[in-house]
């Protein structure tokens, strides 16, 4: 009778309606995509929780990949900047708008972009599982008014928008670092 209702359960979950793709951007030009991104909200991976000026960089490789680096300072804005690079590569067929991300040379992940503004300005960078969010901006603030339609975007694309966090940005940086390389003294 056990073994009947685990079977009963599993068939239930393997039937359950898993959310639908999120279809990415089409047409995204990639000249113009390339270059530096502040995180303005995301729902972050353990490796960026408690980030303090978090700012995605993107680089076209000479092989067509794109090189990514990810800088934060970790839990307050005066800790020593934290790297991450990773290496991507477009999906074949998406327009540009998906990409394989590949971190530590052995883990891959998706990247949708899943809107992008028309000026380049701003994107909502998502994932078919809505695990993981990155709202983006080429400014380090946005207006309330954006911001608030990034969160009905999200909601539509299915995203439980209580998850999303808003990024701890504050530049210029003020650290010892930046008044040592700008030649003044602490």
């Amino acid at each position: 009778m056990i073994t009947l209702a685990v079977l009963g359960m599993l068939s239930l979950v393997a039937c359950a309606k898993t959310a639908d793709p999120i279809p990415p951007v089409q047409g995204v030009d990639l000249s113009r995509y390339m270059g530096r991104w502040y995180v303005i909200a995301s729902i972050p991976t353990r490796f960026e929780r408690g980030g303090h000026n978090p700012v995605e960089t993107y680089s076209r490789n000479a092989d067509g990949t794109i090189c990514t680096w990810f800088r934060q300072r970790p839990d307050n804005f005066d800790a020593p900047v934290k790297l991450l690079h990773s290496t991507a590569s477009v999906v074949k067929g998406s327009g540009n708008g998906e990409w394989r991300v590949r971190f530590f040379a052995f883990l891959s992940t998706q990247y949708l972009i899943g809107w992008l503004k028309p000026d380049y300005d701003q994107v909502l960078v998502v994932r078919d599982a809505r695990d993981y969010l990155w709202y983006m901006a080429r400014t380090p603030r946005v207006s309330d008014a954006d911001y608030h339609a990034m969160l009905g975007r999200a909601k539509s694309m299915g995203y439980d928008i209580a998850k999303i966090r808003q990024a701890a940005q504050r530049w210029p940086e003020q650290t010892i670092e930046n008044r040592v390389f700008a030649g003044t003294c602490p």
